[in-house]
């Protein structure tokens, strides 16, 4: 079984879909803090691209909790938040703040609610929180690798737009394992 988590508008085929907007492909909806409806110990893949970020520091652990209460022994996590080292590194580059706006405090029109990104997240961070709630194995992944072709979300975000060869990716992406 695999999860997508937070997946808005995208489509992965062969995961289940959950997340708290209303879309025809959304398997459950519901926040991606509360699985309950998935079986611990299922699951052998849980995808989640720029989700994590709308939780606060406070909220993190327990989300890592549930999510790794879900999968199996030996199961991945495939996580992406923006990152602040890139972001810090685009700001540099441009000397203008409007470049990073979006991935830095996201914005997202969810039934009426406005939600905002709660947290960022660079290297050192996102690490420290896998490994203090029981993740190991931490390392980036390659979106050309694990994600079909074609397939366009926030893991896959470069500045200037979609320049992959010269730009800079605006996006963290590590995997983990559960013990």
């Amino acid at each position: 079984m695999k999860l997508h988590l937070g997946c808005g508008e995208r489509y992965l085929e062969g995961y289940i879909h959950i997340d708290i907007d209303d879309f025809e492909h959304i398997d459950f909806k519901s926040s991606v803090a509360d699985l309950n409806m998935i079986k611990d110990n299922s699951c052998d893949l849980i995808y989640a691209s720029h989700v994590l970020e709308y939780f606060d520091l406070e909220e993190v652990d327990d989300v890592l909790l549930e999510w790794r209460s879900k999968l199996k022994k030996g199961g991945i996590l495939r996580i992406s938040v923006p990152n602040l080292q890139s972001l810090i590194k685009i700001y540099e580059n441009t000397k203008d703040s409007t470049n990073i706006l979006g991935p830095l405090y996201g914005r997202w029109n969810v039934g009426g609610n406005i939600i905002y990104h709660r947290t960022v997240y660079d290297t050192d961070s996102l690490q420290s929180a896998l490994v203090k709630n029981g993740y190991v194995d931490i390392r980036e992944w390659d979106w050309a690798k694990e994600l079909p072709k074609k397939y366009d979300d926030y893991s896959i975000a470069y500045f200037p737009h979609m320049n992959i060869e010269h730009g800079i990716q605006v996006s963290l992406n590590l995997e983990c394992t559960k013990p």
